[in-house]
C-alpha cells in the first residue's frame, strides 16, 4: 500500500517536473522568435531609411555659407572723433548765437522808479504782477556771486539757452547788490534776449533786491502753463 502511493506521489511530481521544462523550453522559443523578429524589422529600417549623413547632406546641399562682414566697434562712453567734433561745434555754434544777443551798449527804456521790472511788447501785462505775487517758481537758478561782467553774460547766456532744453519756464538770477554793477547789467541783457516775456524783482524768497524773476518763452509742445 505504502509502495503504491510512494509510486503515485512519484509520478506526480515527474508530470510537474516534465510541465515545467516544456513551459520553460516553450518560453525560450517565443523569445528567440521575438528577437528574430526584432532583428528582421531592424534590417528592414535600414534597408528603407537611407544614411543619416546622407540625410544631413542632403538638407543643406542648398544652404550657402555666410559671408562674415567685419565691424568696427568703438567702446561705450567714448565717442568717436568725427562725433566729438560735430557736438563741439553745435555747442560752440548754439552758445554763440545765445551770446550774440547782448550787447553793453544798449539801453533800454527800463522804469527807474521802484522794483525793477519789464513786459515784452504783445505779452500781458499781468505776467509781471504774477511774477511780483510769486505765482511763478523758478525752475532754473543762476547765482553770479563772484563772476565778473564777461563771465555773467556767458553764464547768462548759457542759461536762457539751457531754458528750451530743460523746458524751464521761468528763472532766477541772482546778480546781488554790492557795486551794483551786475544789478544793472543783468536787466539791459535780459531785455536783449527775444525769449524773454517779461520780469520783476524777485520776491523776498528768492531774493529781493538782489535777483530778478523771468518768465521765459518756450518753443516746443512740452511748454508749461
Amino acid at each position: 500500500m505504502k509502495n503504491s502511493a510512494l509510486k503515485s506521489k512519484l509520478s506526480s511530481i515527474k508530470a510537474k517536473v516534465r510541465a515545467n521544462i516544456e513551459a520553460i523550453a516553450k518560453n525560450e522559443n517565443q523569445q528567440h522568435k521575438m528577437a528574430e523578429s526584432l532583428l528582421k524589422t531592424n534590417e528592414h529600417i535600414n534597408e528603407v531609411l537611407p544614411d543619416e549623413k546622407q540625410l544631413f547632406a542632403d538638407a543643406v546641399n542648398q544652404v550657402k555659407p555666410l559671408v562674415i562682414d567685419t565691424v568696427r566697434l568703438i567702446k561705450r562712453g567714448h565717442k568717436s572723433n568725427t562725433s566729438l567734433k560735430n557736438d563741439q561745434e553745435y555747442n560752440k555754434s548754439n552758445k554763440a548765437i545765445a551770446q550774440f544777443h547782448f550787447s553793453d551798449e544798449f539801453e533800454p527804456n527800463l522804469n527807474k522808479q521802484g522794483p525793477m521790472k519789464y513786459v515784452r511788447e504783445g505779452v500781458d501785462s499781468f505776467e509781471v504782477k504774477n511774477l511780483r505775487r510769486g505765482h511763478y517758481r523758478p525752475d532754473l537758478i543762476l547765482d553770479l556771486h563772484g563772476l565778473d561782467q564777461h563771465q555773467a553774460k556767458k553764464e547768462l547766456a548759457a542759461l536762457l539757452f539751457a531754458c528750451q532744453k530743460e523746458h524751464a519756464q521761468c528763472i532766477c538770477v541772482v546778480h546781488g547788490i554790492g557795486s551794483q554793477i551786475l544789478k544793472n547789467k543783468v536787466p539791459h541783457w535780459l531785455v536783449q534776449h527775444p525769449d524773454v516775456m517779461a520780469f520783476h524783482q524777485a520776491p523776498l524768497e528768492w531774493g529781493g533786491n538782489g535777483a530778478i524773476l523771468a518768465l521765459i518763452e518756450l518753443k516746443d509742445k512740452y511748454s508749461q502753463n
